[in-house]
């Protein structure tokens, strides 16, 4: 099982549908991530190599405002 941003994506499905699990990352910016790590929309989540995982979980950490921060940054803003 894959463990992108602190959740576990499904293994069955396709990456831009699991990568959609992670709050913060809807339909559109994980179509922006398999663009920017060159991997291919049709392939499932157990077909990603160790390195394609990494790479995907490195640029949401450097890109992408995601869970905990995400979160964290919205209560704020409420309680603000």
């Amino acid at each position: 099982m894959a463990r992108i941003a602190g959740v576990n994506i499904p293994t069955q499905k396709r990456v831009p549908i699991a990568l959609t699990y992670i709050a913060g990352v809807g339909p559109a910016i994980a179509e922006q991530i398999c663009e920017a790590t060159n991997i291919d929309r049709t392939r499932r989540v157990n077909q990603l190599s160790d390195a394609e995982v990494l790479a995907i979980r490195e640029f949401i950490d450097a890109n992408v405002t995601v869970e905990g921060d995400l979160r964290r940054e919205t209560s704020m803003n409420i309680k603000r």
